[in-house]
Order: C-alpha cells, then sequence, then structure tokens
C-alpha cells in the first residue's frame, strides 16, 4: 500500500529452484494471478488500520466479492517512511497491558505477568507467544527474513547482501508493563494507542530513535473495551498495527519524543469468539486461545516487515503479508496450523513468501 492509497488493515520449497532460492531467499515475481485477501478487507475501513486483521465474516465476504480480480501477487518494497522499511535487528516485543480494568498483577510459576482480571489467560498467552519466537529452531520466523530494506522502490527480492528481516534468537518478548494508572478508554482511538505506546517506551528506557529502531509494543486493551470500535458495528476485525507517525490515526499523529514507535493494537480477541479465530485449528479449550496468537502473530509478522507502513513490503492492493494469507483454512504449507516453540504449541498463520509466491508456515533463515 503507499501513504496515498491504504488498505484496512486486519504457506515448502521443493526441487533444485528452492534449493537455489535458500541462498538468496526470493524467487523472481511471477505474473500476475489472482490474488489473496486484499484490502477490501472491510467495508468499516480507515486509512491507518494497517495490516487490520478482518473477522472471518469480513474476510470471507471479502474473498469471494474480489474472486475475478487479478492482482499482483508478490510483495514489493515501498521504499522505507522516515528511512524505515523493515525491522533489521533481532525483534524486540515489549507488552503493555493496558487499563486498570485488567484488576490487579501477580507472577505464576513460569515468571509471566498475570492478571485478576484476565478471564481468558490471553495477557500470558500474548507473553508465551513472544518470549517463544526464535526458539526450538522455528522456521515459522524464518519466513519473514527473506525481506529486507534498502533495495529499490518496487523490487520484489532481496541480494543476500541487503539488510534483511532480524530472526528472534532466544525469544523476542523484552519487557511487560502494566499500566494500570487509569482506566483504558472505552473506545480508544488511534492517538490514544499510539500515545500510550510512547508511554511505555518511556517506561521501557527506549528514549531514543536507536533504542526504537527494532522495537514493537503491543497494547492490549482489557477484556469488555472497543479500541478504535472493535467489536462494534464500525470496528469488524481483530486488530492492527501503525506507527505514531501516521497523520491518517484517528485523534490524528502523535508526537514521540524518542523517534518513530511501532505499535499494535491487540483488543481482547476472545471477546469477538469465533469470528476472531476461537477453535480456529484446535477444538475445545485447546483452542480457546487460537486466535489470540494467530491474530497477535499476523500482526508481529506485519510490523516486522512494514515497520513504517507502507513503507515496508506489500502488494499492489496494499495487502501485507499476513493479510494475504488470513483465515485461509488449516493444515498444509499455507494453512493454519500449531507451531511448537520452546514455550509450548502455539495456533498461527501462514506469511505470504515471495520465495515461493504463496502462503508458508515455515521457511529457512535468510541469509
Amino acid at each position: 500500500m503507499s501513504p496515498t492509497s491504504r488498505k484496512a488493515r486486519v504457506r515448502a520449497l521443493t526441487g533444485l529452484s528452492a534449493l537455489a532460492l535458500a541462498a538468496t531467499g526470493f524467487a523472481a515475481a511471477p505474473a500476475a494471478q489472482a490474488d489473496q485477501p486484499s484490502s477490501e478487507f472491510a467495508g468499516n475501513s480507515h486509512p491507518y488500520r494497517h495490516g487490520v486483521v478482518p473477522t472471518k465474516e469480513g474476510a470471507a465476504h471479502a474473498n469471494a466479492a474480489s474472486a475475478a480480480a487479478t492482482r499482483t501477487s508478490n510483495l514489493k518494497f515501498g521504499g522505507g517512511v522516515d528511512g524505515i522499511g523493515v525491522t533489521t535487528g533481532a525483534p524486540k516485543v515489549y507488552v503493555v497491558i493496558w487499563g486498570s480494568q485488567w484488576g490487579t498483577a501477580g507472577t505464576d510459576a513460569n515468571g509471566y505477568t498475570t492478571m485478576t482480571g484476565d478471564p481468558s489467560g490471553e495477557a500470558v498467552r500474548a507473553q508465551q507467544l513472544y518470549k517463544g519466537l526464535g526458539t526450538n529452531n522455528e522456521l515459522w520466523s524464518g519466513v519473514l527474513t527473506q525481506y529486507c530494506e534498502g533495495i529499490t522502490k518496487g523490487a520484489t527480492s532481496c541480494p543476500s547482501t541487503a539488510a534483511h528481516v532480524g530472526y528472534p534468537t532466544g525469544g523476542a518478548l523484552a519487557g511487560v508493563w502494566v499500566d494500570n494508572s487509569a482506566a483504558a478508554p472505552s473506545q480508544a482511538t488511534g492517538n490514544q494507542i499510539a500515545t500510550e505506546a510512547i508511554k511505555a517506551a518511556g517506561h521501557f528506557g527506549n528514549t531514543t530513535a536507536a533504542s526504537n529502531r527494532n522495537a514493537q509494543y503491543i497494547v492490549l486493551s482489557p477484556t469488555g473495551t472497543h479500541p478504535d470500535g472493535f467489536n462494534t458495528s464500525t470496528g469488524q476485525f481483530c486488530a492492527w498495527h501503525d506507527w505514531n507517525g501516521d497523520t491518517t490515526l484517528s485523534g490524528g499523529a502523535a508526537t514521540s519524543p524518542y523517534g518513530d514507535v511501532a505499535f499494535s493494537n491487540n483488543p481482547y480477541v476472545t471477546d469477538m469468539g469465533t469470528s476472531c479465530g476461537q477453535n480456529y485449528v484446535n477444538s475445545g479449550n485447546a483452542g480457546l486461545l487460537d486466535g489470540v496468537t494467530i491474530v497477535y502473530g499476523h500482526e508481529y509478522a506485519e510490523t516486522v516487515t512494514d515497520q513504517n507502513p507502507a513503507g515496508g513490503w506489500t502488494d499492489s492492493t496494499g495487502a501485507e503479508n499476513g493479510d494475504k494469507c488470513a483465515w485461509k483454512g488449516t493444515g498444509g504449507t499455507g494453512g493454519a496450523q500449531n507451531v511448537n516453540f520452546a514455550t509450548g504449541s502455539f495456533a498461527m498463520q501462514a506469511t505470504w513468501s515471495n520465495a515461493v509466491s504463496a502462503c508458508q508456515i515455515s521457511h529457512a533463515i535468510v541469509p
């Protein structure tokens, strides 16, 4: 997507050609073909909702409506915004548990922060997910490492010498902050969410542009709230990401004294039940938090490949790597499925791979 035309944001290599791809991370761009989900995802869209995860119903509607459309399949580099295209160092994730509605904080036997006002256990699950990324030799993150910056705008491939997306070796979780100084807004604006992320940057001591260059702030809102209209008639989405300087944010851009700050609006996903992925991969109680890890993983993947939207990687319709693979079924090389990290097994969706011009759940780490 381009800054002037942004979208409503809501998977194995084979043969000798695959071996060649492993060295470069990419295949040549294919001819135009019928594409995956696009910017038509949500009828109630807003330009700042980058990489928005639509509800399953919204995705199904968009797919049906655009089935005859022809689009360029692979992602293209957007040239960077404020000189930032992708997360080039090891990604650092800071979890912000926003609002007094979360209740009282505690610590479980594994050292995760627990909250008494967290009926589904989303805060702990988020910490487990981000701490598990880059462990157990997982290659879900490998798909993301094929993308880079410092190349020609519009390019669909990366030379080995380019600055690629970093692999989160040993885990991406860099910190957790319970900000219970006040209640989180019932319907936070984009500006308020960005402002909370900036506040978190200060809390964590990330007070320079350099300290925020490979960071992202995951703003978790409490159950029963509607950040940016989540779970209302004007917010049939599951999450989205952006950066503080986006002037199209509801409420306007948020001024940061700490350089550019990437953040995600991560609502209380289970409030939307199956519409946001509950039991999408696993049945019964085992699948209660499927949507949480699918959705949160989606936004993480899109942030590291398009940190300041849309200076990173998007297709001709504005879709990011997670968008093109959202709610596309389960199993195989391109469907949602359980991925094993050192911290447990997590339902994850695949992301788009230019290397094979399809969705992949795993890919060799590049370079």
